[in-house]
């Protein structure tokens, strides 16, 4: 929550030099009116801060007190990226009033932002992808669009090694694919039994959008290659039209296979073969994902990991 009423707005002492600064980046400048506005947003909030310090006046911030504003914007919640933002918008306006001599230095020089914290990928629950590919498929479309999207989640591929599959990379019998990734990288990876029934509902009507000689295992409707897009497209769709809670993409598939497959195994280093990783490092952000899960069944379960808060019990985060 703010510490300051944002809505009233600086004082006209602290507020005039903003709005000069604003008519040199639109006039001498020649900044886009979206690109003030974004710069007007930033510094009233600034001057709304500098407005209740002790000395309210842009002379007196200094970058011990900028520092405290910045601790401030971390916690109501603003990310790294946002953080940063505004520490530029108040560098440009400090060399502004350097150059009006409104102020004797600026303070926000030295002032890094935070990093933010690496973005982790987001993941399907397993019931919920349970209940999407155990819908049945209305055309030969959609019995196309299930076995690539069973595929992809059994055996975790890559959107461009599932465009990139021709016949002969799946061994329906023996229940393996066979994958260039990349760096032109082979793997062998096993498919699952509903990924193989799948499949094998495909390869009975495919020979009708196939013509003779089209080695790719997926098809369009014309007969060629599918296309990467196309596929995105499709799979977008599905979730849509099968009631999905979130939005489906290639990559949600890849990640969940990753996730789900670490939580039940713990086997950092099969993961990464799996995925065809070259580091480690790369795959390890899933046990990060992994702890998370076990992280809120520790809050939900231990009876020590809850505390109260005005007179309610409250997970211990």
């Amino acid at each position: 929550m703010s510490l300051v009423n944002e809505e009233a707005g600086p004082s006209a002492t602290l507020a005039e030099p903003v709005a000069a600064f604003l008519r040199y980046l639109a006039s001498e400048k020649r900044h886009s009116p979206r690109t003030c506005d974004s710069y007007r947003d930033d510094l009233k909030r600034f001057a709304v801060w500098v407005e209740h310090q002790p000395s309210p006046a842009w002379r007196s911030v200094t970058s011990h007190d900028l520092r405290r504003y910045v601790a401030q914007l971390s916690r109501e919640g603003l990310g790294g990226r946002s953080i940063a933002r505004h520490l530029s918008a108040i560098r440009r306006f400090y060399e502004y009033l350097l150059r009006e001599h409104l102020a004797v230095d600026n303070p926000a020089l030295d002032i890094r932002a935070p990093k933010s914290g690496k973005r982790l990928p987001r993941v399907a629950d397993v019931d919920q992808l349970n209940h999407l590919l155990d819908a049945a498929p209305d055309d030969p479309l959609e019995i196309r669009d299930l076995s690539m999207f069973e595929l992809m989640y059994s055996s975790g591929l890559r959107l461009s090694e599932l465009a990139g599959l021709d016949l002969q990379s799946v061994d329906v019998r023996g229940g393996e694919v066979r994958v260039l990734g990349k760096g032109r990288k082979e793997r062998l990876l096993p498919v699952g039994r509903r990924a193989l029934e799948a499949l094998a509902q495909w390869l009975e009507v495919r020979g009708a959008m196939a013509p003779d000689g089209e080695n790719a295992l997926y098809v369009s409707r014309r007969g060629d290659r599918l296309s990467t897009r196309s596929i995105q497209s499709r799979l977008s769709r599905w979730g849509m039209s099968k009631g999905a809670d979130q939005r489906l993409h290639p990559h949600l598939l890849r990640h969940s296979f990753a996730s789900h497959m670490l939580e039940s195994s713990g086997d950092l280093r099969a993961v990464q073969e799996l995925l065809g990783h070259a580091d480690i490092a790369t795959t390890q952000v899933y046990t990060h994902l992994d702890f998370q899960h076990l992280a809120k069944v520790y809050d939900q379960s231990h009876p020590r990991a809850r505390r109260r808060r005005n007179g309610e019990e409250t997970e211990h985060r």
